[in-house]
C-alpha cells in the first residue's frame, strides 16, 4: 500500500551508471499527471547535468506502464489556458528523454495508452513484454492523441501510426515490434533480463561516442539529406579525434581487444 510519502518517480541507480526510474502510482495505471509529470521532470533534469549516468531505463511499478494523462484531473479543470499549460508540460518533459545524452529504454508491461504510448515511442529503445498492449485511444472519448501524433508518427510508417490513431484500436507486443514502437519482445518473466542484455551493449560503449552520435541521429532526422550528411560528416570527424574511437580503431588494426576506461 503507498502512503502520501511514497514518491511519484522512484529511481535507483546501480555502479554502472544506469539509472532507472520507476513510475510508481499503481493505483492510477501510473497516469501522468501535473505531480507525476513534475516528478519525472525534476529526475531527468538531474540526469541531464550527471556525467557518470550510462543509461536510463523507463519502468513502472503495478499492473500497467503507463495510461497516459490524469482524465479526472484533466475534466476538473476545463479551461484553455489549463489544457495548453499541461500539454506543453507533457511536451518538455517527453522532449527531455529525447535530449538527454544517454540512451533511454522503456521496459513496458501491461498497457501503454495515449502519452504512455507516447512515453514510449519517445524513448530512445524499448523492450515489451509479451502481452503488453499500446494504444493512442483519445479518439475514443473524442479527443484526438494530437501530441502522442508526434512520436508516433516518428517510430511507426505513416498509415500504421494514422490506422492506430483514428481507431483508437490496440496492438499487441508482437505487432507494436513489427511496426517499429519496440525494439524486443519477451516473455514476462524474462522482461527485466532482456533489458539488461541491451543495457549491457550500451554500457560497453564508450559513453562519448554514444552520446554524439545519439544527438547527431536526432538532429539530422529533422534536416534535408545534404544537410545531414554536412552534419554527419562533422561529428563523425570530431567523434573520430576522440581517444576512445582512436584506440577502437587502433585495437582493430592491432587485431585485439580495445582497451576503454569504460566509466
Amino acid at each position: 500500500m503507498l502512503t502520501i510519502d511514497d514518491p511519484l518517480v522512484r529511481c535507483a541507480r546501480d555502479s554502472r551508471g544506469v539509472v532507472t526510474l520507476t513510475l510508481n502510482r499503481p493505483q492510477a495505471f501510473n497516469s501522468l499527471s501535473e505531480a507525476m509529470l513534475d516528478a519525472l521532470q525534476r529526475e531527468l533534469d538531474a540526469i541531464a547535468t550527471d556525467e557518470t549516468a550510462r543509461v536510463v531505463v523507463i519502468a513502472a511499478a503495478g499492473k500497467a506502464f503507463c495510461a497516459g494523462h490524469d482524465l479526472k484531473e484533466m475534466r476538473a479543470q476545463p479551461s484553455l489556458d489549463y489544457y495548453q499549460r499541461l500539454f506543453g508540460q507533457c511536451a518538455r518533459m517527453m522532449m527531455s528523454i529525447q535530449k538527454l545524452p544517454v540512451p533511454v529504454v522503456a521496459c513496458v508491461h501491461g498497457i501503454a495508452t495515449a502519452a504512455g504510448c507516447q512515453l514510449v515511442a519517445m524513448c530512445d529503445l524499448a523492450v515489451a513484454a509479451r502481452g503488453a498492449r499500446f494504444a493512442v485511444s483519445g479518439v475514443n472519448l473524442g479527443l484526438f492523441c494530437s501530441t502522442p501524433s508526434v512520436a508516433l508518427s516518428r517510430n511507426l510508417g505513416r498509415k500504421a501510426a494514422f490506422e492506430m490513431l483514428v481507431t483508437g484500436e490496440f496492438i499487441d507486443a508482437d505487432e507494436a515490434r513489427a511496426k517499429g514502437l519496440v525494439n524486443r519482445v519477451a516473455e514476462p518473466d524474462q522482461l527485466a533480463a532482456e533489458v539488461e542484455k541491451l543495457v549491457a551493449a550500451i554500457v560497453a560503449k564508450p559513453r562519448t561516442a554514444v552520446a554524439m552520435g545519439k544527438a547527431l541521429f536526432y538532429r539530422q532526422l529533422e534536416k534535408g539529406i545534404e544537410a545531414a550528411y554536412a552534419d554527419a560528416g562533422q561529428t563523425m570527424a570530431c567523434n573520430m579525434m576522440d581517444d576512445a574511437a582512436l584506440e577502437g580503431v587502433q585495437a582493430f588494426i592491432d587485431k585485439r581487444k580495445p582497451s576503454w576506461a569504460i566509466d
